[in-house]
């Protein structure tokens, strides 16, 4: 253990020991947080440059800081609280105006607005609620790097800065601000290695916390309400986007980003906030229990403000696709969202609103674009993001450079303000927390905050999930909609795992599940390897299906067939043409025995050539190519597969249509280029792309192909 100490700007005494703790003592935090105050901060990815995996958990503050509107108030909720509170109470009735008499266990004040004008240079420094969080932090200014305030900020914060006339009543129980003072914090830190505990002991005019036990409030969680409120109605959210279009064209707005709100049953928000953590792993993951029945869990994948000495960072996201189904279909994604010039001008405007607001409190020429478009990939979803940073003048500090960027471009819009107003006036419900952010300030100078998205709020068992789009004049309504309950789909997915595992239904699932038949199951195989490079995935392929696969060299004795029984052969790719090989002496005994052949790229020109077709050579060689396979409609072997596919394509060889004798050409390629012959009456079948190749995973075309020939050889 290590033991020291030091003195805060403001006469605090900060005694420190840090010991190591195993780390499940993090998980230890996670499971009182259902019924105590407190809250688990982790980064669950790995982004060189800008994200690093750590975890961060505290439970029982010694004090809280809550705001309603321009009314911020601290209370000890605990005995080292009541130490520790006349230090914040000089604070807050230094900033504000009480409400009322102080206690020892709670102050309140009232920060008027200012009628003077001040310069936009001077914007975060206006009278607000966060003028008292900045005498707070002064007061506890010091150099431990991790104590500080840690909690939520709610997107109404914006509202004591830009003058949006509110359409919507806020709710009674809405609370602006909820930040924590903790004095035992659990730090995991795994670029270090290392899993810390960290003690904080206060002394305050003579008055010294050590010795006071650390307790907190128990809440029990409340039941699932019989009902849940509904969700949207189909097309409701496409409507906003038209309104928005109307207001593109007029010069109103360049983008806006409204949400639509999803709910859901949830009993256990620690059963939730593991669940997300695996299913969506992000940089910013959370679970906070706010006091007062509320917790907020989330997954956040975007940094609002980090601030590091000097330095100011931001990563707005914009430009959004569904993930595919395999890591070709990712890449087609992607591919897809790079040469998007809707996506790149969302993320322009983005960061251009981004580094204007740097340009108010940064050093001249210090605001840098250091990352353009990069990608980051989450469980249902690719972003592009940019990657911004500046150096922050001297008379400006990391409270400045969180308040100049409220809120972000990316969860409000631009121009800032009107976009705010046309959320306000279209959005049915105040977004309390959402397109707000989480996190900490630093007394010792820094902050790490993340923006609250993919965020459900809970309350009284029931989650609140908001998700929205970026639009623009050239967004699609249905599209805009659809992206909504796609970033929902993430939260609302572990929701609904919690649930089922709640009421038992996963593993009853599980029990009542019956093994599915594979097309294969009994078939033995026999896999004719003609020298090709791909000849175990082509195998592989098949065991997939459940068939017993046998491959022998070109070349083989012929009685070996007899010894195998093979249900099907198998032709394999390979280089050179088939009478390289002798194919055809191998079909006339395979024939011969009536046995069903599927032949693969050279087994295609074999099977075309034995039947007295013609073959030629591309005018240019397709090796590893992606080629557009489209069906002539008739045929068997491609059922299940769409008009048209992408496949591989690893050939100089091909067969033209009038060339193909004895079989049915059943697809093709644009340049006429021969790809499916089948004669079903005898089980012969044919592809000239290879099914095994990535480039063929779309959808399980590959797959599919394989267990459709298992099939058809069954006669």
């Amino acid at each position: 253990m290590e033991t020291s100490g030091y003195t805060t700007a403001g006469g605090v005494g900060v005694e420190v020991e840090v010991r190591d703790v195993p780390e499940s003592v993090l998980e230890e935090v996670v499971d009182t947080l259902g019924e105590r105050r407190g809250g688990v901060l982790s980064s669950g990815m790995e982004y060189p440059g800008r994200y690093s995996r750590w975890h961060l958990a505290y439970v029982d503050p010694c004090l809280e800081i809550v705001a309603r509107g321009r009314r911020i108030g601290a209370r000890a909720l605990n005995d080292r609280g009541r130490v520790v509170l006349p230090v914040v109470t000089s604070c807050l009735l230094n900033a504000g105006k009480p409400t009322g008499e102080p206690t020892e266990d709670h102050v309140e004040v009232y920060i008027p607005e200012s009628e003077d004008i001040l310069p936009e240079e001077m914007r975060s420094r206006r009278p607000t609620v966060f003028t008292a969080i900045r005498e707070v932090i002064a007061a506890f200014a010091g150099p431990d790097a991790h104590l500080g305030l840690y909690g939520a900020f709610g997107y109404d914060l914006a509202f004591q800065f830009e003058p949006v006339r509110l359409a919507r009543e806020r709710p009674a129980d809405q609370r602006d601000l909820v930040l924590h003072l903790p004095d035992r914090i659990m730090v995991i830190d795994r670029k270090r290695e290392t899993s810390k505990e960290y003690r904080y002991e206060f002394t305050v005019d003579g008055v010294s916390t050590r010795g006071l036990e650390r307790t907190g409030e128990t809440i029990p969680l409340p039941p699932v309400p019989d009902e849940i409120p509904p969700n949207p109605r189909k097309g409701e959210y496409a409507k906003v986007v038209e309104e928005a279009k109307e207001r593109f064209k007029r010069g109103d707005l360049f983008e806006v980003v409204p949400g639509q709100v999803f709910h859901a049953p949830c009993a256990d928000p620690t059963a939730f906030y593991r669940g997300l953590r695996t299913s969506n792993p992000a940089p910013y993951e959370f679970l906070f229990n706010l006091g007062d029945g509320e917790h907020l869990v989330g997954a956040s994948p975007e940094m609002y403000v980090r601030v590091q000495g000097d330095r100011v960072e931001t990563c707005p996201i914009s430009g959004t696709i569904a993930r595919g189904a395999n890591p070709v279909e990712d890449a087609d994604a992607i591919r897809t969202l790079l040469s998007s010039v809707k996506e790149e001008s969302e993320l322009t405007m983005c960061t251009d609103v981004d580094r204007n607001d740097k340009s108010r409190i940064c050093v001249p020429g210090t605001v840098r674009v250091i990352g353009r478009r990069q990608i980051e990939m989450y469980s249902r979803l690719i972003h592009t993001v940019d990657h911004i940073e500046g150096r922050l003048r001297p008379e400006f500090d990391a409270l400045d450079a969180f308040l100049t960027h409220m809120w972000a471009v990316t969860v409000t819009g631009a121009p800032k303000n009107w976009a705010m107003q046309f959320i306000e006036d279209h959005e049915p419900t105040p977004r309390r927390w959402y397109g707000g952010a989480v996190g900490y300030i630093g007394f010792d100078g820094s902050m790490n905050t993340g923006l609250t998205l993919r965020t459900a709020q809970i309350r009284g068992g029931v989650a609140t999930v908001r998700a929205g789009a970026t639009l623009l004049y050239d967004s699609d309504p249905a599209a805009e909609e659809r992206e909504t309950e796609l970033k929902a789909s993430a939260l609302l997915g572990a929701l609904a795992a919690v649930e089922r595992g709640r009421h038992g239904e996963a593993a009853q699932e599980a029990a009542a599940a019956t093994v599915t038949e594979r097309p294969g199951d009994g078939m033995k195989v026999l896999l004719v390897d003609y020298e090709d490079s791909f000849v175990n995935t082509l195998a592989d392929y098949f065991r997939q299906q459940g068939a017993d696969v046998t491959t022998l060299r070109h070349g083989f004795p012929i009685e070996m067939i007899d010894e195998i029984g093979p249900g099907l052969v198998v032709l394999s790719p390979g280089p050179g043409w088939p009478s390289d090989f002798g194919t055809s002496a191998l079909l006339d005994v395979v024939y011969g025995r009536k046995l069903p052949v599927f032949g693969v790229c050279l087994g295609l020109q074999a099977m075309v050539e034995h039947a007295g077709g013609t073959l030629e050579l591309l005018p240019e060689p397709e090796h590893g190519k992606r080629g557009r396979v489209r069906r002539l409609g008739g045929g068997v072997l491609l059922d299940g597969l769409p008009d048209e596919f992408v496949a591989a394509r690893y050939h100089s060889l091909h067969a033209k249509r009038p060339g193909v004798k004895g079989f049915e050409v059943t697809a093709i390629t644009p340049d006429e280029a021969v790809m499916a012959i089948e004669d079903p009456a005898n089980r012969r079948f044919a592809v000239q792309f290879h099914p095994e190749s990535i480039l063929t995973t779309k959808g399980g075309a590959g797959a599919k192909i394989i267990a459709n020939v298992l099939r058809l050889a069954r006669g």
